[in-house]
């Protein structure tokens, strides 16, 4: 049997785009000779619908939309795989159910639904659908197949030390004679992700003795940005076919022979999680602004290295054309950091313009004098520059209908070295997963083969220029002993001991970090959605209370 794995980027609510996406797909790989196409995980509708699936029509649209591509593809000698929402059964406790479709000659021939529900991390599948009761075999063109979605695949207990549930559909259906392996998903990207990914499935593969295909959606939904990678393995793990990353991609399989195509190969190597890294962004980001009715974006640029990098990841995903940058100078900004960001527009090609913004401090100051009489100048005056850049960033986004991406990274939002309704204003965090030490690793490789970011943005010493020869080591420690702490105790939530022990850095030192981290939650909740790359970003996936007393 030949398959397709037709890896597409559906828009969440879209029934129409995301149909004829897979209406376009599907006669791709009928032309291609495919007897089978695959589908990701809630094709139809895009994942993840979140409370989407509350609303009667928008169950009863997917149930239509499936009906449609039936009838379209009823002429075609091909069948069609694809992700979709059914009603669930009565008596189930739930509305719904994550579902998968085989339709063949204009009609819905099999039908099977997810059993494993995740409730992690950034899913919360247990809140809306109901779990299959059981698994089938399908039998087409000659193949019994193992029809599964996304975390179906994600419990072999030969692969993970802590399993999450006590049942695995692989396991039972390759029980009942199953000939091949498929697997419809929506497995959002984080660094290092495809890798284990393709480790675990290279394991079933290789357990089971089976071939294993798994189709993976591609593209950016709000937050979460999905890497595509699809792939059909051999039954001894080895990669016959595989898609490209962060883009659609259409490939082919055949069972009989294990020939596929092989359009990329993920690589284990730092440079390419960098790469990766920068492709997750740049996607993420283009998804985000296209997705949400925009075309344009503008950036605030300080001169530092964080809106160098956010302004070229602008610049990647929607062109130089449509990505404007704002100097706004106060009287404790360098000339070179003016003439830094002036350099970097100059590179990327992108619109500049300069603010300067001493003017209304010095009215703000003086509105301000009398509530201030009698108290010494403090963090207070430095969070005035950054909320009057707020506000014109924002007065141009209105003025020119373009979104404002913010600039800061991982490192600040954890520890709240950011200023709320200032640097913070804006409609995407396009960094806020990136902790600093990967800034400057990703600016080193947009700079591998020409110069993008100015290297004097790169050597000098990060600071806010908020007062005085400020520096951000006057408040935060150097950011290659700041990130580990960050890291262990956001992403892995490590004790301060542990932390301590392990990066030979003093306990005091890390309570002091972890307090900071926890004082910051407020700011962190009314932040910008952030491009989740980690596999702990700040957002969905971290959920924790701000009023609360934690001991450290």
């Amino acid at each position: 049997m030949k398959i397709a794995l037709a890896q597409i980027n559906p828009t969440v609510g879209d029934f129409h785009g995301n149909v004829q996406k897979i209406l376009d797909f599907t006669r791709r790989a009928a032309d291609a000779g495919a007897h089978l196409a695959i589908f990701p995980e809630l094709a139809v509708c895009g994942y993840p619908p979140a409370d989407l699936l509350e609303k009667p029509s928008f169950v009863a649209r997917c149930e239509e939309a499936i009906a449609h591509i039936a009838h379209e593809t009823a002429s075609l000698r091909i069948a069609v795989l694809c992700g979709y929402v059914t009603p669930a059964p009565h008596g189930s406790g739930k509305h719904v159910m994550n579902s998968a479709a085989l339709l063949s000659e204009g009609h819905v021939e099999f039908v099977q639904s997810k059993m494993l529900l995740p409730f992690y991390d950034v899913f919360d599948e247990q809140r809306y659908f109901a779990p299959a009761r059981h698994q089938q075999i399908c039998h087409f063109h000659g193949q019994s197949i193992a029809i599964t979605i996304c975390e179906d695949a994600w419990n072999d207990k030969s692969f993970w030390e802590h399993r999450r549930y006590s049942v695995d559909p692989i396991e039972e259906l390759t029980r009942h004679g199953a000939s091949v392996i498929l697997n419809l998903s929506a497995s959002p990207y984080w660094r290092g992700k495809r890798t284990t990914r393709q480790h675990m499935l290279a394991n079933i593969a290789r357990q089971h003795n089976l071939p294993v295909v798994m189709v993976n959606q591609v593209g950016g939904n709000d937050s979460l940005v999905f890497d595509g990678t699809s792939i059909a393995l051999a039954p001894d793990g080895r990669v016959c076919a595989q898609a490209r990353s962060f883009e659609e991609d259409l490939v082919l399989f055949d069972t009989e022979t294990l020939q596929g195509d092989l359009h990329a190969v993920t690589g284990p190597s730092e440079d390419d999680k960098t790469a990766a890294l920068l492709d997750a962004l740049t996607l993420g980001t283009r998804d985000y602004v296209r997705k949400c009715g925009f075309s344009r974006v503008v950036v605030g640029l300080s001169g530092g290295i964080d809106s160098a990098l956010v302004a070229a990841i602008a610049v990647r995903a929607l062109g130089a054309e449509n990505v404007h940058g704002y100097g706004m100078p106060s009287a404790f900004s360098s000339q070179g950091s003016i003439d830094d960001s002036r350099q970097l527009a100059a590179h990327l090609g992108i619109g500049f313009d300069v603010l300067p913004i001493h003017g209304l401090y010095e009215k703000y100051l003086e509105t301000l004098a009398p509530v201030f009489a009698g108290l010494k100048p403090d963090v207070t005056e430095e969070n005035i520059q950054s909320r009057i850049r707020g506000a014109l960033l924002m007065a141009v986004s209105n003025k020119r209908n373009a979104l404002v991406l913010t600039t800061g990274n991982k490192s600040e939002m954890s520890t709240g070295y950011c200023t709320l309704y200032g640097d913070m204003v804006g409609a995407l965090a396009v960094i806020g997963d990136v902790v600093k030490t990967q800034v400057y690793a990703l600016c080193r490789y947009l700079n591998r083969e020409q110069e993008i970011i100015p290297h004097a943005i790169l050597d000098k010493p990060p600071s806010a220029e908020l007062r005085p020869d400020q520096k951000d080591t006057d408040t935060l420690l150097p950011y290659d002993q700041l990130d580990p702490i960050v890291e262990a105790y956001v992403e892995r939530y490590e004790s301060a001991e542990r932390i301590a022990a392990s990066q030979n850095i003093d306990l005091a030192t890390v309570r002091t970090v972890i307090r900071m981290i926890e004082r910051a939650e407020y700011k962190r909740q009314q932040a910008a959605p952030v491009l989740k790359v980690t596999p702990k970003a700040f957002g969905l996936g971290r959920r924790f209370p701000i009023a609360v007393k934690v001991e450290v």
